[in-house]
């Protein structure tokens, strides 16, 4: 368990020092849990949240320290910051690094004593709000202490469920605030509506539906607690209702045993306790039954649900078990842990789901899954799951999108799914390339044939995104649609990684055509300027043209020409070419690198953060840029910047993470740049050789067959690869396959302090490229 915030000052002073003084030795924790540190992230650009969640879990019960409509709602985009001061309550869905706000559903709040104020009040006004003093978290765990009701306030959740635990002070009277109008990012009207009421066992049940993000988005919750109510208010604090209805003889607050309406708060009464009050809170998708079913499905108390948790956190974290010094050992496990929050469990126990056609669909023999932040995840996380979690778990991820696209009222894949609902954001249909490359790693329990069928009508739905005009110009017009040169090349990668999957299932026609479009990419290259750029429907190339321009819903998203002119993943020979060869390639990557951008502000561009030069690793389009030195002969360079990028992006400290983590991404790149590899094109079941920044690390492949990377001498000295075995032979080539990996044995490195300039640098040493090296 790690202690980041302390009120005591003498104790927070003791604490630095000795972080200070041990930050350098080899001291680890006993258990993969004990390195997490759910506190990085939580400040600067990371967006995550502290608060408790199982892997992989439909419920993330964390605080929410703001949640207004306000243009800085970008920065709480997890509801938390670690710098404020003050806790508005604790709700139980919440985004891991995204980059966009929303969640926040079903806040709870201890308050203490006679007076019970329904509003959260501000620094002017009192309230339910509260400060906040020694903050604690681990994998599964959240704990604080709410300093004006003097409430110790701890947190836990399993797959379904979260469990509160609230000690309050002796002698005072016990109460929870249950506000069904809070929500992150919060605007008038967002929320629908909402129903709250008692069943005849004490149960606490309810409902809203909401329109945010993802609409109309519907959740259900169910609660039960350790001690019994002695008493209640429900009430509504809508103003301007024309007609409320009667309520009937003697009705008030205090009698209703259910209240429906857009502004819901209920006073939930306990009077004094001899011991701490216990929540515990399930939620559905389905119906109010479904959150019942799941509060049954998870058995046990606080301390019980807390140890289940744990267990499964060291289980999922000792996939990969890490020997390395404390401050990198901690930055990976905690990157991990991140890792393994999203896709999210959407099914109830008993299977049923809500799609996005609205309606319940039956359980088909797979557990359904939501929060598919696509854009991001399918470059490094996605990737890393077909690794280290069961194949059982990643046939669960492709089989649900594969029903979201059966589901779907447009017939097609998830673009960037919450709560069963599409968002439309962001670009490409990246699904496709998660889809295809857990089928070309031959991940059991799917249906790739029919996984390819979706895959080809989502790729051939005209009307999304210009590829009604990519399909027949080879290129989608900026005059027609806007970030059309991001479109076209993230459209091509698609098409590859279609047509690769049809290649292997022999169907010759569908690879064919695929693979022509694959090579669109080119259609939006300017020769002349060596970019990538945005033309026009006649063909011109829009003007004028700044390549360090960053404008949203312009030619590029969320980037610019010096980032997308990269995007060919699966072709990064054919792009050389264009580029003049390798020594002119490797010129522009270092131009990219060291571009001097003191005459630039892109304080206008919020995703825009850690950069170095042109280079900007706060968002994914240039996660794979610094790996493209090996593709062009010279993996020495790769090795300088994978360290330059490491050591200035990666902290154990809440402003740690350069950028939003966006649902493990960013974190997955440190995982797997860790372990001296990265899938820089997933579908060509080749990892990139790049250098490990880890001593050892054992991974326990779904087989259960376990593959080792050893760095011998490595130290910030040698931080060269100067030699590398697969299983004890020398290993001349610049990528290890997929099936090297998953047969298990052993990748050794031997660091050096000074470049060896002759390994894996010719031709046939490169990784995968679709039209080949040289002229």
């Amino acid at each position: 368990m790690i202690l980041t915030r302390i009120a005591r000052p003498f104790l927070l002073a003791t604490l630095l020092a000795g972080t200070a003084l041990s930050a350098q030795t080899r001291e680890v924790p006993s258990t993969p849990v004990d390195a997490v540190d759910p506190f990085i992230g939580t400040s600067g650009e990371g967006h995550t949240f502290p608060g408790a969640v199982a892997p992989f879990g439909m419920v993330q019960l964390s605080p929410d320290t703001h949640v207004g409509p306000a243009r800085q709602t970008y920065n709480w985009a997890a509801g938390y910051r670690h710098e404020d001061p003050v806790i508005l309550g604790f709700s139980h869905t919440h985004f891991s690094g995204a980059g966009h706000s929303d969640l926040g559903d079903f806040l709870v709040m201890p308050v203490s004593g006679d007076s019970v104020p329904l509003e959260a009040g501000d620094d002017k006004t009192p309230g339910f709000r509260s400060h906040k003093a020694d903050e604690v978290a681990s994998a599964g765990y959240y704990a604080v202490t709410l300093t004006d009701p003097g409430v110790r306030a701890e947190m836990t959740a399993g797959t379904r469920v979260g469990v509160h635990r609230y000690a309050f002070p002796t002698g005072k009277a016990a109460h929870l605030l249950l506000d069904l109008r809070s929500i992150i990012y919060d605007y008038p009207g967002k929320i629908l509506w909402s129903s709250i009421r008692i069943r005849p066992d004490g149960t606490i049940t309810g409902s809203r539906e909401v329109r945010g993000w993802a609409t109309p988005r519907r959740i259900f919750f169910a609660i039960r607690f350790s001690a019994p109510l002695t008493g209640h208010r429900f009430v509504s604090t809508e103003k301007d209702i024309l007609y409320k209805g009667f309520k009937g003889p003697g009705r008030g607050p205090e009698t209703l045993d259910s209240l429906s309406g857009r502004a819901l708060v209920a006073q939930l009464d306990f009077g004094t306790l001899a011991k701490p009050l216990e929540a515990k809170v399930a939620l559905s998708g389905v119906d109010e039954d479904g959150a019942i079913a799941n509060l049954a499905s998870e058995q046990g108390d606080f301390d019980a649900i807390r140890a289940k948790t744990r267990t499964a956190w060291n289980d999922a974290l000792g996939a990969v078990k890490i020997d390395a010094p404390k401050p990198m050992r901690t930055n990976v496990y905690t990157a991990l842990y991140h890792s393994l929050m999203a896709p999210s469990v959407w099914g109830d126990a008993d299977g049923r789901w809500r799609g996005p056609d609205d309606q319940v669909h039956a359980g088909t023999g797979f557990t359904m899954h939501s929060t598919f932040s696509l854009w991001d995840t399918f470059r490094a996380e996605h990737p890393l799951l077909t690794l280290i979690q069961p194949e059982a778990k990643n046939a669960d991820f492709v089989n649900s999108l594969v029903a979201g696209q059966k589901t779907s009222p447009f017939g097609i894949l998830p673009v960037w799914q919450f709560g069963g609902k599409e968002t439309w954001t962001m670009i490409g249909y990246h699904a496709v390339p998660v889809i295809a490359d857990a089928c070309l790693k031959g991940i059991k329990g799917i249906d790739c044939v029919a996984a390819l069928k979706a895959m080809v009508a989502s790729a051939d739905y005209a009307p999304y995104g210009g590829l009604g005009d990519y399909m027949t110009l080879g290129y989608v017009p900026i005059d027609r649609e806007p970030e059309a040169a991001s479109k076209t090349v993230e459209y091509a990668y698609d098409d590859w990684t279609i047509a690769r999957l049809a290649r292997q299932l022999g169907d010759t026609a569908t690879a064919e055509r695929f693979e022509k479009r694959a090579q669109y990419w080119r259609n939006s290259f300017d020769a002349k300027t060596g970019f990538l750029r945005a033309r026009k429907a006649d063909g011109s190339f829009r003007t004028p043209f700044d390549p360090t321009a960053i404008n949203y819903g312009s030619d590029y998203t969320e980037g610019n020409a010096w980032q997308y002119s990269w995007f060919m993943p699966h072709d990064q020979g054919g792009l050389f070419r264009l580029l003049g060869g390798d020594t002119k390639t490797i010129a522009k990557l270092d131009a990219m690198f060291d571009y001097d951008n003191s005459k630039i502000d892109y304080s206008h561009a919020e995703d825009i953060s850690g950069l170095i030069g042109q280079y900007i690793h706060g968002n994914e389009p240039s996660h794979h840029v610094a790996y493209l030195y090996s593709y062009a002969g010279q993996p020495w360079r790769t090795q300088e910047r994978l360290k330059q990028i490491v050591d200035s992006q990666y902290k154990p400290t809440p402003d740690g993470l350069a950028g939003n983590d966006d649902l493990g991404q960013m974190s997955a790149w440190l995982v797997f740049t860790a372990l001296g590899f990265y899938p820089v094109a997933p579908g060509s079941n080749q990892y990139v050789i790049g250098r490990p920044f880890v001593d050892r690390a054992e991974m326990t492949l779904p087989s259960g067959h376990r593959f080792t990377v050893i760095a011998d001498s490595l130290s910030d000295a040698n931080r060269y690869v100067g030699r590398v075995t697969l299983n004890g032979k020398p290993l001349d080539r610049g990528y290890i396959t997929d099936a090297e990996i998953r047969a298990g044995g052993e990748l050794r490195f031997t660091m050096q302090a000074s470049p060896n300039k002759t390994w894996a640098t010719g031709v046939k040493a490169r990784p995968f490229s679709m039209t080949g090296y040289g002229k």
